[in-house]
């Protein structure tokens, strides 16, 4: 398999070169990447779809994170990169269905399994609204450990520090064997935001207001 390289830019977002993935995160070279949120209308009330990460990642293993999300390849744009949500969601649908919601500057770092990474990014957030079901989606084994949904109301409040914790519904990613057509049963977790990766408070606000406002399917 082809090692994965990104175009990196400095801190104002001109472009200086390509690097190794490792690299990158390695040394903290800045690059781009893509968000997208999903929500879903029930009745007057919005829910919000977010993932946990599996445990082999590189970066934030085991976190709760965005709904999807990935690093834009050496040559890729954001029309691109919207492939994400076909690898890990099994979700077909055009960029321009997608509603612009900001572009995020982060900084984040951490150690995992003894090795320390810097991840700076450009992120460009996106939302979408998409009526089904958890079970619908077909989550990729490789990247999605479980996928979670929870009223917006719920999350926001949780970021905002005025409840401690959150009750989320979820699906687990099916094992490859004969019963993984088999419906996924759904698991109730508690969470809370310590639990989730640090973007910062102000990213998860920010985002989760707009999405109030991304339309309806």
């Amino acid at each position: 398999m082809t090692p994965e390289r990104f175009d990196i830019y400095d801190d104002q977002q001109n472009w200086i070169g390509t690097s190794l993935r490792i690299e990158v995160h390695a040394k903290g070279y800045w690059h781009r990447s893509f968000h997208c949120w999903i929500v879903r209308d029930e009745g007057e009330q919005r829910q919000v779809l977010f993932q946990r990460r599996r445990d082999i990642k590189d970066t934030f293993p085991g976190c709760y994170d965005i709904t999807a999300a990935g690093h834009l390849t050496a040559g890729e744009q954001l029309q691109d990169a919207s492939r994400e949500l076909e690898e890990e969601l099994g979700v077909y649908t055009p960029f321009e269905a997608l509603t612009y919601l900001l572009t995020a500057t982060q900084q984040l770092q951490g150690e995992v399994r003894g090795v320390p990474f810097i991840d700076r990014e450009f992120s460009a957030v996106y939302g979408l609204c998409l009526n089904q079901r958890l079970e619908a989606y077909v989550l990729q084994p490789s990247e999605v450990d479980s996928l979670y949904e929870v009223p917006l109301d719920d999350l926001l409040a949780l970021f905002r520090n005025e409840i401690d914790v959150i009750q989320a519904t979820g699906v687990q990613t099916q094992p490859s064997s004969d019963h993984a057509a088999d419906e996924p049963e759904r698991i109730v977790r508690e969470i809370r935001a310590t639990e989730f990766v640090p973007h910062g408070t102000a990213y998860y606000t920010d985002v989760l207001e707009a999405l109030y406002h991304v339309p309806k399917e």
